[in-house]
C-alpha cells in the first residue's frame, strides 16, 4: 500500500463510519414508522369495540378475524413498498436484503390472510348457527356481505402468487411467467380494498379509521407510481441508453457495452446492478437484474451475462443500437460497505461480474478468490490478471468440481490457507444463492465477524 493510501485511510474510515451511522439512523426510522402504523391499526381495532363489546365465542372469533385481516392488509401494502425501489430505502439495506424481507413479509401476510378467512367463516357460522359449508356459500353468494366476491377473487390471486414462489414450482416456471403471475399480487391487494372498506366494522362505523386506511392506500399508490413509473421513465428519457457492442466472453457468456447520455450523473458505483429491459420486441416484457462487470467510467456501462435461462440465453442475439430501459443503480455490494483496510473478494461462477468491477476500483490490500468448476468456466482471466498486476492485488483461481475432489475447496480450512489473515479483512461474496449460503458459513467458520461479510446473491436468471 502506498504512503498516500495510508495517509488517507483515517479520512476514509471516518467517512465510512459516518455513512454507517446515517444508514443505522435511517433503518431505525423506517422500523419505527412500520411498527408505529401497526400500533395505530391495532388501537383502531381495539377502539372499535373488538375487545370490550365481545361476549360470545362467535364474536371472539370474528374479532380475531378482523385484526388478522387488518394486519394482513397492512403487510400487503408494506409488501408493495419494499420492492417499490425507493432509492433511500435501497441504499440503507440493499436490494438483496429487501428481497429477503419481501419474501418473509409475504409469508406472514399470507398466514394472516388464511387466519382471517378461517376465523371469519368459523365465527359467523357459530353466530348464524349454520354448518361451515353453508356459511361459506351464504357469505360469498348471499349478498349479505358486500365485496365478498371480489375478496374471494383477490385471495385466489394472492394464493396463486404464493404457489408460484414455491421452489418446486419456481424451478419449472420461466422467469417471464413467474413475473407475470406476480403482477396478480397488485390486483389481489386492490380487490381486497373493495372488501375491506364496505365490510370492516371499524371502517364503516369510524370515519377517522376509514380515512386513515385511505391515507395508507393513497401513500402506497403514490410511492408505486413515482418510483416504479415516473422515475424510470424520466431516467430513460435523460440517458437514452442503447446497446453499443455485443461481445462473446466464453461458452454461453456474452458482454454488452451500453452507452448513453450524461452517464456520469448516474451516481453508480462498482459492485452495483441495474434492472435491465431490452426494447427489441422480444425482451421488453420483463426486467432482469445484472451487475456491472466493469467499473463505471461515465461514458458507458458493461454487463456480462451467462445463459442460465430463456431470457439470458437470447441476449447474444441483441443488435447494436437496441434501445435499453434500465432502473437503478441498486445494491450495497460496494466499497462503501467496508470496515477494514484489507478485503477478500470471493466469486462463484458468473458472480465474478461485480467482483471484477470492484477489483478495478477497490483500494488497499485486496485478494480475489474465483471459484469455477473447470478452466472453461473462467471468464475475464486476462482482465483480472492485468488489473491485479496494476493494483498489486492477488487473484487465486480455485478450480474443481465440488461433487468430486473439489468438495473441500473454499472450506474454512482452505480459506485460511489461501488468506491466512482473513479474519482481519472484509469479505465480499457473490455467486449463486446456494453456493453463497455455504460460503457464508465457511467464512464464519474462518472467524470472520458477521458484520464484515457482505453478500450479493445471484438468484434470478
Amino acid at each position: 500500500m502506498t504512503d498516500v493510501a495510508l495517509d488517507q485511510s483515517p479520512a476514509r474510515a471516518h467517512a465510512r463510519a459516518g455513512h454507517r451511522l446515517r444508514e443505522n439512523a435511517a433503518a431505525t426510522l423506517v422500523g419505527l414508522v412500520i411498527v408505529g402504523n401497526a400500533a395505530v391499526i391495532t388501537w383502531l381495532w381495539f377502539h372499535g369495540g373488538n375487545v370490550t363489546k365481545v361476549h360470545t365465542t362467535g364474536e371472539d372469533l370474528t374479532s380475531i378475524a378482523r385484526l388478522t385481516g387488518l394486519l394482513c392488509a397492512y403487510l400487503a401494502l408494506i409488501q408493495v413498498v419494499l420492492l417499490a425501489r425507493l432509492p433511500a430505502l435501497e441504499r440503507v439495506v440493499g436490494f438483496d436484503r429487501l428481497s429477503r424481507w419481501h419474501r418473509w413479509n409475504g409469508h406472514v401476510c399470507i398466514d394472516l390472510l388464511i387466519a382471517h378467512v378461517v376465523f371469519s367463516v368459523w365465527g359467523y357460522a357459530l353466530m348464524d348457527k349454520l354448518p361451515i359449508p353453508k356459511e361459506i356459500s351464504t357469505m360469498i353468494w348471499g349478498g349479505i356481505y358486500p365485496g365478498m366476491i371480489t375478496a374471494t377473487v383477490g385471495t385466489a390471486m394472492l394464493l396463486a402468487v404464493v404457489a408460484t414462489s414455491l421452489v418446486i414450482v419456481r424451478r419449472r416456471l420461466s422467469y417471464e411467467w413467474w413475473y407475470v403471475v406476480h403482477l396478480l399480487a397488485y390486483a389481489g391487494i386492490a380487490l381486497g380494498w373493495f372488501h375491506q372498506i364496505p365490510t370492516g366494522n371499524e371502517l364503516v362505523l369510524d370515519n377517522t379509521a376509514a380515512n386513515y386506511w385511505r391515507g395508507l392506500y393513497i401513500a402506497t399508490i403514490a410511492v408505486l407510481v413515482v418510483f416504479r413509473v415516473f422515475a424510470p421513465m424520466s431516467g430513460a428519457f435523460r440517458h437514452r441508453l442503447r446497446v453499443a457492442e455485443v461481445t462473446p466472453d466464453g461458452p454461453g457468456v456474452v458482454s454488452l457495452r451500453i452507452t448513453g447520455r450524461k452517464l456520469d450523473r448516474l451516481r453508480v458505483h462498482a459492485g452495483q446492478f441495474f434492472l435491465w429491459r431490452f426494447l427489441d420486441g422480444k425482451r421488453w416484457r420483463s426486467a432482469h437484474p445484472f451487475s456491472l462487470s466493469a467499473a463505471p467510467d461515465g461514458r458507458s456501462l458493461r454487463i456480462t451475462v451467462k445463459a442460465l435461462g430463456d431470457h439470458t440465453a437470447r441476449l447474444g442475439e441483441l443488435r447494436p443500437g437496441t434501445r435499453v430501459f434500465a432502473e437503478g443503480p441498486f445494491g450495497v455490494f460496494t466499497e462503501r460497505a467496508r470496515h477494514q483496510e484489507k478485503a477478500v473478494l470471493i466469486a462463484g461462477g458468473i458472480g465474478i461480474t461485480p467482483v471484477r468491477a470492484l477489483l478495478e476500483t477497490m483500494r488497499g490490500d485486496v485478494v480475489v478468490l474465483y471459484r469455477a468448476i473447470s478452466e472453461a468456466d473462467v471468464i475475464f482471466r486476462e482482465e483480472l490478471d492485468r488489473i491485479a498486476e496494476a493494483r498489486r492485488a492477488i487473484v487465486h483461481y480455485v478450480i474443481g468440481d465440488h461433487r468430486g475432489d473439489g468438495a473441500d475447496l473454499l472450506s474454512s480450512t482452505h480459506l485460511k490457507e489461501l488468506v491466512p489473515d482473513i479474519e482481519e479483512r472484509d469479505v465480499f461474496l457473490c455467486g449463486p444463492a446456494a453456493m453463497t449460503e455455504v460460503l457464508e458459513q465457511n467464512v464464519r467458520g474462518a472467524r470472520v465477524p458477521r458484520r464484515h461479510i457482505h453478500t450479493e446473491r445471484f438468484a434470478l436468471t
